[in-house]
């Protein structure tokens, strides 16, 4: 076998591998990123929109949340403190009707001050506490985000009563995170979505869609 026909094979033997490893690596990728989408659902959205639609770098941020929360399991509450935070949210629930951002602004601090005595890092820390949360609560954060948003000047009522309706939307999505806060004893990042328990809070006037003001 002459030396040209040698070298010709290892070229050719090299292409192949280097394809092969190639399609691996895309493939892996492709696993990867399935299973980000699946844990983190409507925040891997959000997140890939926030990176102006750049998959990969969404992916990267997401997987260094896992990366640093993966492993967080929520300390779990005594009965005492979980009447008192319950309480507090209905106090919260109620005031909504007179004094809207009052409530959203006692919301946003009630679930910062749970997530904190569950395990999760200082409400001090606002965006890692709820990069944490997102990777055991993806379903349920974005909740959380609106109300902080409102409770520190976004949302501002515009005068037509829009305003108080997106305040309501707001309280009414921070409601889900804290009824998974408050009743879970552990992480649960699967796309199963549990519905608010509301045998014991007074969810009326959040769920009445308020009228327009004149």
């Amino acid at each position: 076998m002459s030396t040209g026909v040698i070298i010709a094979l290892i070229v050719l033997v090299a292409a192949v591998l280097i394809v092969a490893a190639v399609l691996t690596l895309r493939a892996r990728g492709s696993r990867h990123g399935g299973s980000l989408k699946r844990r983190f659902g409507p925040e891997y959205d959000r997140t890939v929109a926030r990176h102006d639609g750049d998959t990969k770098a969404a992916e990267r941020e997401l997987a260094e949340r896992v990366e640093r929360h993966g492993s967080l399991r929520a300390k779990p509450l005594e009965p005492a403190e979980r009447d008192r935070f319950e309480a507090r949210w209905t106090a919260a629930q109620e005031r909504f009707v007179d004094s809207p951002r009052e409530a959203v602004a006692e919301a946003d601090r009630l679930l910062s001050e749970l997530a904190g005595a569950r395990g999760f890092p200082d409400g001090g820390r606002y965006e890692e506490q709820l990069a944490a949360l997102s990777v055991h609560h993806a379903h349920h954060v974005d909740g959380y985000r609106r109300v902080h948003h409102a409770a520190n000047g976004g949302q501002a009522d515009d005068g037509t009563g829009t305003g108080t309706e997106r305040l309501r939307e707001a309280m009414v999505e921070a409601r889900a995170l804290f009824e998974r806060l408050i009743r879970t004893d552990h992480g649960d990042h699967r796309a199963t979505r549990t519905p608010a328990r509301e045998h014991h809070q007074p969810w009326a006037a959040l769920n009445r869609r308020h009228p327009k003001e004149s």
